[in-house]
């Protein structure tokens, strides 16, 4: 299971609660005062603070097996942190329009993938994303329905619509390539890689360059109850305030809650219904109204 960064959340950890003890100072987990020459040349001399020192990040598929149900707050930030989705501050070129990008993508991946989406935020150098993942609908998905969503997240070069119904036969004469598909339209790697990915490849384009534009594997955090949940959600839509660019949720852009807020104006009446995802599985809901 995930560790959920208390800290994030408001929320009470001994751990976080021991770190504030020591005045904000890092622990020295390599224990330098009592290594010596013995540790260094003996493995089994060194001390347990230093093993886990040494610990490498564990593999994500350990840590959310593939196809696992559950809601995740995740994070994908920008390589070194630069505004490559907002104003560069150095060059003064704007790249406000990927963001656009990304909220389009999230839509479509919402539409074709079996999650909810319940909040997001779509910030100069990163991204937030509250999803939860539905596994057992897909369950419910024809073959052929399995076959028309792939073929909206990766669509043929050919938009022809010969084109298209020539690759969905191929794939519906495939059972084990379409029971591979339905795995993966509950994967959360996967829904995370058909989101970070095109955008890449869009972005250098147009800078016509190669090489990364997200930094590393994107951040997850497990959220064990609706509690969670919606202080995630909070955390998420709070984002532009926090960071200066958005006085009120009102004026917020790129947000989940910017858009409720549109959609509420449009329809008054759906602001006495229960809180329905972003986009996605709708029938998804949380006890709370907007």
């Amino acid at each position: 299971m995930l560790q959920v960064r208390c800290a994030d959340y408001g929320l009470r950890c001994p751990a976080v609660d021991g770190w504030e003890s020591t005045g904000g100072k890092v622990p020295d987990t390599h224990n330098s005062e009592t290594s010596d020459a013995n540790a260094r040349l003996n493995p089994a001399a060194i001390t347990e603070p230093q093993c886990h020192a040494a610990t490498m990040s564990t593999a994500r598929s350990l840590l959310i097996p593939p196809g696992s149900a559950g809601c995740y707050h995740c994070v994908q930030r920008c390589v070194r942190r630069a505004f490559l989705c907002g104003e560069d501050r150095y060059t003064g070129r704007s790249f406000e329009h990927r963001k656009h990008w990304v909220e389009d993508r999230l839509r479509l991946l919402g539409e074709c993938f079996a999650v909810a989406i319940h909040a997001y935020a779509v910030m100069s150098n990163h991204l937030h994303v509250v999803v939860q993942v539905i596994s057992g609908a897909v369950e419910t998905w024809s073959d052929e329905e399995v076959a028309a969503r792939w073929l909206r997240v990766f669509p043929v070069a050919d938009d022809d619509q010969d084109a298209v119904m020539v690759r969905r036969q191929q794939l519906l004469a495939d059972p084990a390539r379409v029971g591979v598909i339905r795995a993966r339209l509950c994967d959360l790697s996967w829904f995370m890689r058909c989101l970070a990915e095109p955008i890449a490849r869009r972005a250098n384009r147009e800078d016509g360059c190669k090489g990364r534009f997200w930094e590393g594997r994107y951040r997850c955090q497990l959220l064990c109850d609706e509690r969670a949940l919606l202080a995630a959600m909070a955390y998420v839509d709070l984002n532009p305030i926090r960071a200066g660019i958005a006085d009120q949720l009102e004026s917020s852009t790129h947000t989940s809650a910017g858009e409720r807020v549109r959609v509420g104006r449009l329809r008054p009446e759906s602001l006495g219904a229960l809180l329905r995802p972003i986009v996605g599985i709708s029938s998804v809901g949380l006890s709370l109204s907007v």
